[in-house]
């Protein structure tokens, strides 16, 4: 991929800086061009290296996460900030600076899949000419008992995990292939699919309705289908975010 997303890193603890660049290494879009170990560094390396999105703690000493996202605001092409942090208080203030996501540490690494696959909706799709061609005619292939399938990816209502087996349900029939969610998931990154729970990735325009289950978790009613699935409560919020006009 030669179209990368440009990443800064910022955290006051090197062990921090270092767990999230690892796991950042596994994402292809994702080149993380620099670390910063404090809010002042972290606006100065904003500036000099202009990167696309900033990964930034909250808790620092002198100037913090805030600050620091309020100074990079007033830049002349402001990065995408990702908040993450131990302290979940601050998340409603984070939303002020116009973040594509608030993560708590420990950074779960499903939750941080959908983090990369907002970044890339936001920074790498405005720079497609065309919306989104999985392959040249824009079918994703499946093979299923030998056979191989081009299915259109719209027509795809959800697709879920069931060892050893990905269950893909469309609005013709339902497909069961050994392919993993999570590689099922690199390949319709740029439609709009989203992660609800570590089993199951949704098609937005089949949500029709969300219904509340136990402990701010939900259940999700979709077009097509007459299962309703699991809506984890770290997904719910961005969820309805990616939802609503």
């Amino acid at each position: 991929m030669t179209d990368r997303i440009r990443t800064i890193i910022v955290d006051d603890e090197r062990y921090s800086r270092e767990e999230l660049g690892f796991l950042l290494m596994q994402y292809p879009s994702i080149e993380v061009t620099g670390e910063a170990g404090s809010g002042e560094e972290a606006v100065l390396k904003t500036l000099q290296l202009q990167p696309d999105a900033v990964f930034l703690d909250v808790e620092m000493p002198l100037m913090n996460g805030l600050a620091a996202a309020e100074a990079m605001q007033e830049m002349k092409k402001p990065p995408k900030i990702v908040f993450a942090t131990a302290y979940p208080q601050f998340g409603a203030d984070a939303f002020q600076y116009e973040a594509i996501d608030y993560l708590l540490k420990p950074i779960d690494e499903d939750r941080l899949a959908e983090t990369v696959r907002r970044l890339e909706r936001a920074i790498l799709s405005p720079r497609q000419q065309s919306p989104a061609p999985l392959k040249s005619c824009g079918k994703l292939s499946l093979e299923e008992e030998g056979q191989i399938h081009f299915i259109d990816p719209d027509d795809i209502i959800y697709i879920s995990r069931e060892d050893p087996f990905s269950k893909i349900v469309t609005v013709h029939r339902e497909f069961h292939v050994k392919t993993p969610l999570k590689e099922l998931e690199a390949k319709l990154r740029l439609y709009p699919f989203f992660r609800i729970h570590k089993s199951y990735i949704v098609h937005l325009k089949y949500a029709k309705r969300l219904v509340p289950w136990f402990n701010g978790a939900y259940q999700l009613e979709l077009k097509g289908s007459s299962e309703l699935l699991a809506v984890s409560r770290n997904y719910a919020k961005a969820f309805r975010e990616a939802l609503e006009l």
